[in-house]
């Protein structure tokens, strides 16, 4: 059984002239690269602008990668960098959906990102309810600041580990246990008093 090459043996590869190495790394990480910046802009074409603006960078900078890395942080790296770069730009930021467990257990009992809907088929209300809830939470990640996000974004939907975070977004490998602690915290009281905007109190 042959097995598929790596991600960095594609790019050698295709500095070698290899005439479809490229294409197949685009096609082994453009869904989950436009999944990434989809999650940053709100926007599914202003997504797959910046995903091809990615691999566009990646093309052009293939001969400075050190092949002793991983490329997929490196990608990633260059999609947030982008990323950042488009939401400067815009006037207004959108809504970023967001529901995962908080620990990135699925096996925990700890704190979650709130699951949007119910295991068992719910009622009329109870999905007006839950899309109120949906709502909710899709304003409050919008409501953290940019570090925050990304951090959460790379941690629950993507599963980086820390030290690949770190690379990602280019700060110690501290910074990104703080930012993620910090994120939780804040989601956790925005999220409340998004469901007391009156500043009304459980009794």
């Amino acid at each position: 059984m042959v097995s598929s090459p790596t991600d960095e043996e594609l790019l050698a590869d295709h500095l070698r002239g290899h005439p479809n190495a490229f294409r197949v790394l685009v096609d082994r990480h453009h869904l989950e690269l436009h999944r990434f910046v989809l999650r940053f802009t709100g926007s599914s074409a202003a997504a797959e602008d910046v995903v091809q603006d990615s691999f566009i960078q990646v093309h052009i900078a293939a001969a400075s990668f050190d092949p002793q890395r991983k490329l997929k942080p490196w990608l990633f790296t260059i999609a947030a960098n982008k990323a950042r770069d488009y939401l400067r730009r815009r006037t207004r930021r959108r809504e970023v959906p967001l529901d995962a467990p908080v620990d990135g257990d699925s096996d925990s009992d700890g704190l979650r990102f709130f699951a949007l809907m119910a295991d068992q088929g719910p009622t009329p209300l109870e999905t007006l309810q839950e899309a109120e809830k949906g709502a909710i939470v899709r304003k409050t990640v919008d409501q953290l600041p940019a570090p925050l996000r990304e951090v959460l974004v790379l941690a629950y939907f993507h599963h980086f580990p820390y030290k690949e975070m770190a690379e990602i977004l280019d700060i110690p490998l501290g910074t990104v246990k703080s930012r993620l602690h910090s994120a939780v915290s804040q989601f956790g009281k925005l999220f409340r008093e998004g469901q007391n905007p009156q500043g009304q109190h459980d009794v």
